[in-house]
């Protein structure tokens, strides 16, 4: 996980589809240029972000498919 400098302004946000309107913890993904993503808090955006290449997510992914965060 890498903490840039500064992240591009244009980046297309996602909502996860696990967030509920109901002012919870709700995260938002973009993809990055480098097949990377960026991830920040859907309630409090301007608070920061943080990067992960494509290696890192494809981890993230397979971890949470598997059930290591459980």
């Amino acid at each position: 996980m890498t903490t840039p400098p500064s992240v591009p302004t244009d980046l297309v946000w996602h909502t996860s589809s696990y967030s509920s309107g109901n002012g919870g913890n709700c995260v938002e993904v973009a993809r990055l240029a480098d097949g990377g993503r960026a991830v920040r808090h859907s309630q409090h955006p301007d608070n920061g972000t943080l990067t992960f290449t494509q290696a890192e997510w494809d981890a993230f992914l397979a971890g949470a498919r598997d059930g290591e965060f459980n």
